[in-house]
Order: structure tokens, then C-alpha cells, then sequence
């Protein structure tokens, strides 16, 4: 144990009994409302939860406290901090009143106090990405002859203003020399964010399948949406949770692969939800995101697709996906079904 952890231990147990709140070798100072001190360096604040690097924690000697339990806060090497209307605040907090931050930045001489609850995260940088790339592979020789190939990707940039979601899906099998299955399919989606939870999207869908004797099918929309849960509205487990609903218009269009076969095209109406659900924070998550399209023309024709499963991190970057792929279209080509569903289970790397 070095010198400035028993150090910071002294100070923790001297300001506990002093109420007092200084910084001491250049640490940083934090006040909860039961009259503890904590002594370290702030890591970040992000949904709800401050995370203190001291000596003195667990294996890692990082020490979590809810940000709801603090009440004063010292950071002097400064730090980035966002508020709850977006605005991003690059200075020192120097020590204030209870419930409140003294945030010193260039170019002001004087320090702005900010209450400590519109604080909503500390050293997020403005741009956070999110997202994993997964593959499976199977296959058999001899008696019997199949292979399988399976891709999977998700990409999230989310910003103060925007948020991009990209998602890819890959499947191909052949079995004796015969293609069983082939299907690909990718969407592109942005966010404009009108207010904190009401945003403007516009989305591309864009998918093939052999075996729906689809060559291209097409999907264009545009409409609002709100998130009604984001991550940090709720703690314990809740703390990750996610959750928006979009409503809008699309232009849909499919192309089959059998000439014979009219291609078709309309005004649809759009609908979606996505939940993301991390229960244990780097480990486990379960997630849903599901889509339809139902046409304005008529009643009868419309297209569903859902997608639910799990993200298990074995460790920081290695991921495991099962995941079920439901998709419905009450009004599929001539000799093809209505519904199609597909199992999948990939490895791969998580950002």
C-alpha cells in the first residue's frame, strides 16, 4: 500500500469525523449526504453512478456511489460535465455550498454554480459508440454435407443532437452442394433530437432472400419518435435501460427474382420500438427491436420484422449472441410463405 493510499485513508476517516472537505494531494474531494468523504480520482458519472478511482476500493480500487447520495464535490484537475439540457461544461469544480457545483471554466473568472442534480454525467465524451460484430460458422463432411454461415453487426453513435444506428445481417447454408438459405439484410437510421426525448428520424431498410424470391426489398420513412426511457432514469439494474417507439411514413418497394412476377411499391405507414436492457452493466443485456410496415392502400398487406435476444460479454470485448429473427408478410409472393423465423448463436467483438 503506497503513500498517497494510506493517505487518502487518513484523510476519508479525519473528514468523516469533521465534516470537512479540502482537497489534499492533489485528489479529489466527495461529499455524500451521510457526512462521508471520499478521497481519489473521479472517473466518470454516467447513468446515476460516480465512479471513484482510490486505493482502497475492490481488485481495481474503483469505488461506485450514486450520484443521487452526493452532495458536494471537488474535481481540481478539471473535467467535462454535461448538464440535463445538453449543455457541456469543460472546467474545474471547486467546492460550493451543499447540493450545489462551483464549475470554474475558461474564459469566466468567476465560478458558475450549478445545482448538483442537473448534472447528468461527468468526462462522457460528446460522442459515445456502441456496438458489436459477431459470426458463426458450422458445417459437416463426409455422410453428410452442410455448412453454415451466419453475420451479425450493430453500431450506435450517439451524441448531444444525433444518434446513428447501423444494423447488417448475413445468412447463407448449403447443404450436399445445394444453397438452403441466403439472406441479407441492412438498415441505416438517424435521430435529430427536437428536445431530450422527442426526436425526428429518417431510415433506410434495405434486404434480400433467395428463398422469398425477393431480389431487393426496399424501405424509405421518415417520422417522429421519443425515447421514453434512457439510460440513468432509473437505478439498481434499471440504471442501463433504454427504450423509444417510432411512428411514421415509408415508401416501400420489392423486386422478386422471378421475372413473371409484377414488382411492387406503396405508401406504407411505419412503426417501431426498441428496448435494450443491460441487467448486468459489461455482462449481460437482453434486447427487442421490432418493425412494420403496413401499407396505407390496403388493409391486408403488411410486413413485420422483429428481432429479440442476448448480449453476453465474456469479458471486455468478447461477446456471445443468441438471437431469434422473426419476420411476416401477410401478402408474400406466389409459392412462399408468411412467416420465416431464424435462430441464430454468434461470437464476436464488442466495442
Amino acid at each position: 500500500m503506497g503513500c498517497r493510499t494510506v493517505l487518502a485513508m487518513v484523510m476519508s476517516m479525519v473528514l468523516w469525523a469533521t465534516g470537512a472537505a479540502v482537497a489534499a494531494d492533489g485528489l479529489d474531494v466527495v461529499t455524500m449526504k451521510d457526512g462521508s468523504v471520499i478521497y481519489g480520482e473521479i472517473v466518470d458519472l454516467n447513468a446515476g453512478t460516480l465512479r471513484i478511482k482510490t486505493g482502497f476500493g475492490g481488485g481495481d480500487g474503483m469505488v461506485a456511489v450514486k450520484w443521487a447520495d452526493v452532495t458536494q464535490l471537488t474535481l481540481g484537475k478539471g473535467g467535462s460535465f454535461t448538464t440535463k439540457e445538453g449543455t457541456i461544461i469543460q472546467g474545474q469544480a471547486l467546492p460550493g455550498k451543499p447540493g450545489t457545483l462551483m464549475l470554474k471554466a475558461q474564459p469566466l473568472s468567476v465560478p458558475v454554480e450549478v445545482p448538483i442534480e442537473s448534472v447528468s454525467a461527468i468526462n462522457i465524451p460528446p460522442v459515445q459508440f456502441t456496438g458489436n460484430a459477431t459470426v458463426g460458422i458450422s458445417g459437416t463432411s463426409g455422410n453428410a454435407e452442410f455448412k453454415n454461415i451466419s453475420a451479425l453487426f450493430d453500431f450506435v453513435a450517439r451524441g448531444d443532437k444525433l444518434r446513428l444506428s447501423l444494423m447488417g445481417r448475413y445468412i447463407y447454408g448449403e447443404t450436399s452442394g445445394q444453397v438452403v438459405a441466403r439472406n441479407a439484410l441492412g438498415t441505416i437510421k438517424l435521430d435529430f433530437f427536437i428536445t431530450k426525448r422527442f426526436y425526428w428520424f429518417a431510415n433506410a431498410y434495405f434486404e434480400q432472400d433467395t428463398f422469398q424470391d425477393l431480389k431487393l426489398r426496399t424501405a424509405l420513412g421518415t417520422g417522429p419518435g421519443y425515447q421514453f426511457i434512457d439510460k440513468g432514469d432509473f437505478g439498481g439494474i434499471f440504471s442501463e435501460l433504454t427504450f423509444y417507439a417510432e411512428g411514421g411514413v415509408a415508401y416501400f418497394n420489392e423486386d422478386f427474382r422471378t421475372p413473371a412476377r409484377e414488382d411492387k411499391s406503396s405508401v406504407r405507414g411505419r412503426w417501431a420500438v426498441n428496448l435494450n436492457w443491460p441487467i448486468v452493466k459489461d455482462r449481460i443485456a437482453i434486447y427487442h427491436n421490432h418493425e412494420g410496415y403496413p401499407s396505407l392502400e390496403n388493409s391486408k398487406d403488411f410486413y413485420i420484422l422483429t428481432n429479440t435476444g442476448a448480449a453476453l460479454n465474456v469479458n471486455a470485448h468478447f461477446i456471445i449472441k443468441p438471437q431469434v429473427t422473426w419476420r411476416y408478410n401477410n401478402a408474400p409472393a406466389p409459392g412462399t410463405t408468411k412467416s420465416d423465423t431464424i435462430y441464430l448463436i454468434t461470437f464476436g467483438y464488442a466495442l
